[in-house]
């Protein structure tokens, strides 16, 4: 994958577009947890999500050897889009980017406003990224996968800082779409020497790499349920798989109105907005209550891109935290 001094220039890279993510040990979600809770607010990045990271690298990395290149395409229900667009307006690549019909209509206004090209084409993410690996062979642009050793290797710099914050944690909490955050959060704990369990997350509507994990080879679903858009993934990736397999103590899945429930424990205790994935953590450590009791625990919000109907009709309908 990549070394500590790869992770460390990356974070200094990352630095130079802004200055990280705070990390917070919140007191009511501690006493509604029981146990302490630290929490990685991804959700404060330029994008609101720590995508973003993983765009920078990549950007600029390609600006830097391929100067000539004609553009990136890619295909995103929106974080993976905002930070590639972004990214490329810093480094002077073109980006287009294609989302499946229904996307977030917020994200799609933001991926246009940081000046990329959208395109909408299909009923989901698979249909989507098969259309952007199309663009790139007949436009002779560049296909920016989801998963990638740059992505990694950026977003990985969000668990570089929260290990480096925080004192030593039992446990960290992370949700898995297609996978380069909990494989980021696994590769810079083992390169700090850590024990802390990695515990991934996914929804019980799209959990390819849970039913994967148990049966020992890749599983794919014919359709991904949940309003969570930042884990509705369907087909699992094969190095992803490997990671996962090897470093995460187990996954966990969520529901729906369980990820609902966190959100508006977030909003309650500490005042943050959360997306579906950014708050799904959170859903699977108070799904565990009891096995962490006592215990320190981190939790990262990894993103707060949530449309304002979406949140009145899926989270504000449950009604108290």
């Amino acid at each position: 994958m990549f070394s500590l001094s790869e992770l460390h220039a990356a974070k200094a890279l990352i630095h130079q577009s802004f200055p990280g993510t705070a990390q917070y040990a919140w007191p009511l979600l501690a006493a509604r947890a029981g146990a302490e809770v630290w929490v990685k607010h991804e959700n404060h990045t330029p994008t609101g999500a720590f995508k973003l990271r993983g765009g920078l690298v990549y950007a600029e990395r390609l600006a830097r050897e391929r100067g000539d290149v004609r553009g990136i395409v890619s295909a995103t229900r929106g974080n993976h889009g905002q930070s590639l667009a972004y990214a490329g307006r810093r480094y002077g690549v073109p980006v287009t980017v294609v989302v499946p019909h229904g996307n977030s209509v917020e994200k799609n206004a933001a991926m246009r406003a940081l000046g990329a090209r959208l395109i909408e084409h299909g009923a989901d993410f698979e249909a989507a990224r098969e259309h952007a690996d199309s663009l790139a062979a007949a436009e002779g642009l560049e296909f920016a996968p989801s998963f990638a050793r740059d992505l990694v290797l950026g977003v990985a710099t969000w668990a570089l800082e929260l290990f480096e914050a925080a004192p030593p944690l039992d446990a960290l909490y992370v949700p898995i779409g297609l996978g380069s955050g909990i494989c980021g959060a696994i590769r810079a704990r083992d390169l700090l020497g850590l024990a802390t369990d990695i515990i991934g997350v996914q929804s019980a509507g799209a959990d390819p790499y849970a039913r994967s994990l148990a049966v020992g080879h890749l599983v794919g679903l014919n359709r991904a349920d949940t309003l969570a858009d930042g884990m509705a993934v369907r087909q699992p990736d094969a190095d992803a798989f490997s990671i996962i397999r090897d470093g995460a103590a187990r996954i966990v899945t969520v529901t729906d109105d369980e990820i609902a429930a966190a959100m508006r424990a977030y909003w309650t205790d500490t005042h943050s907005l959360t997306e579906g994935a950014g708050a799904a953590p959170l859903a699977a450590l108070l799904q565990e209550r009891e096995m962490m009791a006592g215990k320190r625990v981190g939790v990262v919000v990894s993103g707060g891109n949530i449309d304002l109907d979406l949140f009145r009709t899926w989270v504000l309908r449950g009604g108290g935290g």
